[in-house]
C-alpha cells in the first residue's frame, strides 16, 4: 500500500507569509494550440517541500548535490497531536533507530490553508533536535511549516548534521497503527537551496 502524504500544487496554494505567490496556469489550450500545456511560477518551500542546509546555512550545496539515498529510508512515526511543542522523551530511544526518517504528527495539518497554519504551529525543542542529531537520522518530516520560529535555531542546528527537514505533509494520520514503513521524499533535480518535493510512504508487509 502506498499513502501519498503530498499537498497538490495550486494556482495560489497557501505559502509562508512573505514568500511569493504561486502561480499555475494554463498556457496552452487545445481548441486554440492543438495541445495543452500548463506554466508553474513556484518557489521551493510552498507545499510539500524539502529543506535543504542551504536554506539558513552559509554554503553553497545545492539540493541537487545531496546524495539520492539521503531522500529513501525506513520511517517511524512519532504521535504527538495536540502538543504545543515536541520534546524528549525516553521511549524515542527504542523507537528511532539510527538512519531512519522521522514523521511527526502533529495534528497541526488539519489547519493547512488557515492563516493560523502558518502562526501557531507547534515547535521542535532543543532536546528533541539533538536526539535526532544523536541518532543520526536522514530527515525529519512534519506536518507543519516549520519546526521552528525566528531565528530559526532548529533548522540551523539540524542541517548542521546534514539533516534535511520535510515540511507541509498532508493525511500523516494515515499512518498511524502501521508498525512498518519505508519513506520516499524526492525533492526535484533542481540547482536550488531546497525543492517541492513528492513524500509517499510505501507500508511494508507483515512477513
Amino acid at each position: 500500500m502506498i499513502i501519498d502524504l503530498t499537498h497538490t500544487i495550486l494556482h495560489q496554494m497557501p505559502v509562508y507569509p512573505g514568500d511569493a505567490e504561486t502561480v499555475l496556469e494554463q498556457s496552452k489550450h487545445m481548441n486554440s494550440d492543438s495541445y495543452n500545456n500548463h506554466q508553474l511560477s513556484i518557489n521551493m518551500h510552498a507545499g510539500t517541500h524539502i529543506d535543504g542546509p542551504m536554506h539558513l546555512l552559509d554554503i553553497q550545496q545545492y539540493i541537487d548535490e545531496l546524495p539520492v539515498e539521503q531522500f529513501v529510508g525506513d520511517g517511524v512515526l512519532l504521535d504527538v497531536c495536540g502538543a504545543s511543542t515536541i520534546d524528549y522523551n525516553e521511549q524515542y530511544e527504542a523507537s528511532i533507530k539510527e538512519g531512519q526518517i522521522v514523521i511527526v504528527y502533529t495534528g497541526h495539518g488539519e489547519l493547512y490553508g488557515q492563516p493560523s497554519y502558518f502562526t501557531d504551529y507547534p515547535v521542535l525543542t532543543e532536546e528533541f533536535a539533538d536526539l535526532l542529531i544523536r541518532k543520526k537520522v536522514k530527515m525529519v518530516g512534519l506536518d507543519t511549516p516549520s519546526p521552528d520560529k525566528y531565528p530559526f535555531d532548529i533548522h540551523k542546528s539540524l542541517f548542521g548534521s546534514s539533516i534535511l527537514i520535510i515540511e507541509n505533509l498532508k493525511h500523516v494520520h494515515r499512518l498511524l497503527g502501521i508498525q512498518a514503513f519505508e519513506i520516499i521524499a524526492l525533492p526535484l533535480r533542481i540547482q536550488a537551496d531546497s525543492s517541492i518535493a513528492r513524500v509517499i510512504a510505501r507500508v511494508k508487509q507483515e512477513a
